[in-house]
């Protein structure tokens, strides 16, 4: 028996390609608020923005952040559907070391729900921490 297999689950342990794809889901929202960046720098600037190199660069950043979280995410995903099934593994510590509530709660909660960022936030909302 590895250290990731369990006769019986404890209440801080969970399975480990459930855990996993709850990790995909945050990653997808991640890359999604990073997307919602660039329309905004560039509604702001307007179109000379698009002149200075010095934007472009950070622009064409913007585009590889997304891609790579959304690489990782994809990644994440395949391991977890060839993981063998019955691993699993204690939250605890881990969840611990999460600090914003909402990410806890879908990290460590049964509850899966696939992107979880609102669509149509209006601006001007925020959370207090």
């Amino acid at each position: 028996m590895t250290p990731f297999q369990r006769a019986e689950m404890t209440d801080t342990e969970d399975l480990l390609p459930a855990i996993l794809l709850r990790i995909v889901s945050e990653l997808h929202d991640v890359a999604y608020l990073i997307e919602r960046i660039e329309p905004q720098l560039l509604d702001v600037g307007g179109a000379k923005v698009l002149e200075s190199p010095g934007t472009m660069k950070v622009l064409q950043g913007i585009d590889l952040a997304v891609q790579k979280t959304r690489g990782i995410a994809e990644f994440i995903d395949t391991l977890a559907g060839s993981m063998p099934e019955g691993w699993t593994v204690d939250l605890a510590a881990a969840l611990s070391l999460v600090k914003l509530t909402e990410m806890q709660k879908a990290l460590g909660g049964g509850n899966f729900h696939a992107h979880q960022q609102p669509m149509a936030k209006a601006a001007g909302d925020f959370d207090f921490f």
